[in-house]
């Protein structure tokens, strides 16, 4: 019998906002070499602008998470989506270096939501069987966006002006966040969702999520940091998250650097590294939920789909030795794909270890890790470069990330099992 498919329709709404999510923070870095020569940047004075997104991105999450738990994942993303329109479109304004500052910081504040509410809207929607491949489809979005910036802002640029990427953006998100409104209820809510699809969706969920004939029980996250769970996400998130920022913000500066692109010649090369990337997402998602389907514990199935991602990473640390573009491009997209993959099984261990009504504050949480991280790692990169003009220390550190953070998550987590919230 035939399930249904509304929850595959949400899901395309995560992976358009996602993939949004994305083109607006890549802009920057696609821009950063000519606003660099344009406005006269240093290496630390772009340190700063990035660093500027990530605390504020960091700062986001702390609260993010838990409005979206209070708000609903309706509400709350649509909050979030709103301010980063408003954000985006501000860089157009922006002539100084503590101007962009100031404009990344607000589109930090509002981006934060973003994974928050969809892994929450996954937890809500799917049964745990399809949680992984969901999330790694919504997750490809940020590969897409990434994507999709390199190729059409150096066009906008070249019709319509340097400030022009950051209008397109916010247009965008403007008009995603209409449809949102227009389109979106909880499962149990919407008009749209057939008996058979809803009892699918509660199937295997084993949570308050999928039954609203309770109400739903609110958890603090100050609370959440007594369980070994949320410090085995969060730790996980601290020691890899860094090394995507610095692919996202630092690549196209590194590519012009070693081999002299300019704008209109970085597309090709970051295409290639994004679409490898998007494909190790769903691959990610996929691997795992193979493993589920074989009969292996979600522990055995998470954690080695994990591991297979943590060694791909390895290779990355051979991309500033390699003469020939394309070599690098390919140990680069690699590592890109091996990351988002991991990025798609390390999210969805939330939903495995906690119900419905935590998952949206520990995600936040584990992203404030993360977001933390990467903002130290940004200012250290800025002066290291501006100090010795090599990257190498950089991928070399890179390349053994993985590994430490699941060895570090297998110590705190060691079976996975479901955090047993106290009331």
């Amino acid at each position: 019998m035939r399930v249904g498919s509304v929850r595959w329709r949400i899901c395309a709404l995560l992976f358009w906002a996602t993939t949004l999510n994305y083109i607006d923070r890549q802009v920057l870095g696609v821009l950063a070499p000519t606003l660099g020569h344009a406005l006269g940047w240093t290496q630390v004075d772009y340190g700063y602008i990035v660093t500027s997104f990530q605390v504020a991105y960091a700062i986001g999450l702390v609260f993010s998470g838990a409005l979206i738990d209070r708000l609903g994942t309706r509400i709350g993303y649509a909050l979030f989506i709103g301010v980063w329109s408003l954000a985006a479109a501000s860089h157009a304004l922006a002539r100084t270096v503590i101007a962009f500052a100031a404009a990344r910081f607000a589109l930090g504040l509002g981006e934060a939501g973003n994974f928050p509410a969809a892994v929450k809207t996954v937890a809500e929607w799917f049964p745990r069987r399809e949680r992984a491949l969901a999330t790694g489809l919504f997750n490809a979005g940020s590969n897409i966006g990434a994507v999709l910036a390199p190729l059409a802002v150096p066009v906008a640029v070249s019709w319509w002006g340097l400030r022009s990427g950051f209008l397109m953006t916010s247009v965008l998100s403007a008009l995603w966040l209409l449809v949102w409104l227009r389109y979106y209820r909880p499962p149990w809510e919407h008009p749209a969702v057939s008996a058979r699809e809803l009892e699918y969706i509660r199937g295997d969920a084993g949570d308050e999520a999928a039954a609203p004939a309770r109400p739903r029980a609110r958890v603090r996250w100050l609370h959440l940091l007594r369980y070994r769970q949320t410090w085995a996400f969060a730790a996980g998130k601290f020691l890899t998250d860094p090394v995507w920022w610095f692919l996202l913000f630092w690549l196209p500066k590194f590519l012009h650097h070693r081999y002299g692109l300019d704008l209109m010649e970085l597309g090709p090369p970051l295409v290639v590294v994004y679409v490898m990337a998007d494909a190790g997402s769903i691959a990610g998602g996929w691997i795992a939920g193979r493993f589920l389907g074989m009969g292996w514990s979600v522990n055995a199935a998470r954690k080695s789909a994990m591991l297979i991602c943590a060694l791909a990473v390895v290779p990355i640390v051979l991309a500033p030795r390699i003469h020939a573009l394309w070599g690098a491009v390919g140990i680069i997209g690699l590592a890109a794909a091996a990351h988002q993959g991991w990025s798609a099984n390390l999210f969805t261990t939330v939903s495995d270890l906690y119900p419905s009504a935590a998952v949206g504050s520990v995600v936040g949480l584990g992203g404030f890790a993360g977001a933390i991280s990467g903002a130290l790692v940004s200012t250290a990169v800025g002066y290291l470069l501006q100090a010795t003009g090599s990257y190498a220390l950089l991928f070399a550190v890179a390349g053994c990330m993985y590994l430490l953070a699941l060895g570090v998550i297998q110590l705190l987590a060691p079976r996975l099992t479901a955090a047993a919230l106290e009331p």
